[in-house]
């Protein structure tokens, strides 16, 4: 079978967290080869039409999306599985719908939220002609029982507590980006809190909004289609225990790409748990299940978590899009599961193909 690769375009001197998305190509079509397919490459730009041209020119039986970002932007990924739904060409992974909501971490809030699933509160800076507040429901904040959550309306405003700390995140960028140690604040007021925003959003040029900062533990839960449903693989928690004493636990950008730095070299993954842990292990499971079908994911996720000091879990993140590089977090689950790099894909073009089907 022709299998489109299709992946955002790599300048020669892009940085490395770019370059990575070549390192899951060549994975993918290894793989892809091995499996007895034919795999073609095709870099798309925000040139739609230029792909939308090399696309049916080609007219691969199924595209294996492996867009993380367009223009520079991971929000406008989305638009590569517009074009494919345009297009009527089976692929892999999310639908739009799920790539879309996923990407942006306030409609993956309220999505959350609506769905009675536990997310830190957020604030947002007021923008003249929007609402003058945020987007976080007392439903989340309270974290009631999920039959209590049900009968809760659509998220509300919440007020700042100045008892929290907040780390600031860009809206609809992947997790890590502008992420360091001094995004991590504690604001004298929500005045300086919302002096911070704007600052910071300035600064990146990206939208950006504050977060509740669970100081815990933070886990991965990576999820991949099978034929009895989503199989959740096994939980991996990072390692921060190298930290110094106050030094924030997070995996900002240096940790994430920076090979040479401490936070790279000091936060590891480990798999291992005492037998103790089940119930947490268990309860991070079942939520990474839960978001599966909240958000009508496919193909292969991942859910990030961290777990509060009481042992209260809370989702971070819905990636639609995990990264598929070899050294990756999703490849390490599946070697933790005793799953082949080659197998999962298969399973991947499985879903793919069987979502088709469904929908003809």
């Amino acid at each position: 079978m022709q299998v489109g690769v299709l992946h955002n375009a790599v300048a020669p001197d892009a940085p490395s967290a770019e370059q990575d998305v070549l390192i899951q190509v060549q994975a993918v079509c290894r793989a892809l080869r091995a499996l007895g397919h034919h795999p073609v490459p095709f870099p798309c730009t925000l040139d739609l039409e230029d792909a939308r041209r090399r696309l049916t020119a080609a007219n691969p039986e199924i595209v294996f999306n492996l867009v993380e970002a367009l223009g520079g932007s991971d929000w406008l990924s989305f638009l590569a599985t517009g074009l494919l739904d345009a297009l009527g060409l089976p692929y892999t992974g999310s639908p739009t719908p799920a790539m879309m909501i996923s990407t942006h971490k306030l409609l993956t809030k309220q999505r959350l939220c609506q769905a009675g699933l536990p997310t830190p509160a957020w604030i947002i800076a007021p923008v003249p002609s929007r609402q003058p507040a945020t987007y976080q429901s007392p439903a989340c904040t309270a974290k009631p029982r999920p039959a209590e959550r049900s009968a809760h309306a659509p998220p509300l405003c919440s007020a700042f507590r100045p008892e929290a700390s907040y780390i600031v995140k860009a809206v609809a960028e992947h997790a890590s980006f502008g992420l360091d140690e001094h995004s991590l604040i504690d604001p004298a007021d929500e005045s300086d809190l919302l002096a911070r925003l704007r600052r910071t959003t300035a600064e990146l040029k990206r939208e950006c909004f504050a977060e509740e900062y669970i100081d815990g533990r933070e886990f991965n839960l990576s999820v991949l289609a099978g034929p009895d449903g989503p199989e959740v693989l096994p939980p991996a928690e990072i390692d921060f225990s190298a930290f110094p004493a106050g030094k924030p636990r997070i995996v900002g950008e240096r940790a994430k790409w920076e090979e040479e730095s401490f936070e790279y070299t000091n936060t590891p993954r480990r798999f291992r748990f005492a037998g103790s842990e089940r119930p947490l292990l268990d309860r991070l499971q079942a939520l990474a299940r839960q978001c599966w079908f909240a958000f009508g994911l496919d193909g292969y996720a991942r859910v990030d978590f961290r777990v509060d000091p009481s042992g209260e879990p809370w989702i971070l993140e819905v990636n639609a899009n995990p990264c598929l590089s070899p050294d990756a977090g999703f490849a390490a689950a599946l070697e933790r599961a005793s799953i082949s790099f080659e197998s999962a894909v298969s399973r991947i073009l499985d879903a793919a193909s069987g979502r088709s089907r469904s929908t003809i």
